[in-house]
């Protein structure tokens, strides 16, 4: 996305994950395809996919990158603030944040979006970068929408 408007990327990433959720939403095979889509469509990431809220915790779903942690409590790290808290965290700096759990070393700022069905968080979108300010409120707005998206038309059957 370097280089280039933003704002054109998500409306483009926004319309591509659409046709994945419009062919198949099966939250599964969704979220696998949409975390491939995130990975090769934004750059400087190290990891992009998704956590399930199983049995109190989140568990390890689809996604691209290196093998990551399996099970985080929810109020722990940024994906288990995300669920607490219920909002996205955006941290510029993952070194900073109390309580971060290092999956992968080479990660030094992240994105946690919580994603909901029925009113509730069912499961989040992580993306981590090995650049420290990677992400931007652009960045959150965008993938907020591409979450949204995910609400409307993601099935959990």
């Amino acid at each position: 996305m370097q280089n280039r408007n933003r704002t054109t990327d998500y409306a483009l990433l926004r319309q591509q994950a659409e046709g994945i959720l419009n062919t198949e939403p099966w939250y599964t095979a969704a979220m696998s395809n949409l975390s491939a889509l995130i990975a090769s469509s934004m750059e400087d990431l190290n990891w992009a996919g998704f956590y399930l809220l199983r049995e109190g915790r989140l568990v390890v779903g689809p996604f691209q990158g290196k093998p990551a942690c399996i099970h985080i409590p929810v109020g722990k790290g940024v994906c288990g603030t995300a669920v607490q808290q219920d909002r996205t965290q955006l941290v510029p700096d993952v070194h900073a944040f109390p309580g971060h759990i290092a999956c992968d070393s080479a990660s030094a700022s992240e994105i946690v979006i919580p994603i909901h069905c029925g009113g509730k968080v069912r499961a989040v979108l992580d993306i981590d970068s090995p650049v420290k300010g990677r992400f931007s409120a652009e960045d959150a707005a965008g993938l907020e929408g591409l979450v949204r998206l995910m609400e409307a038309k993601i099935s959990w059957e």
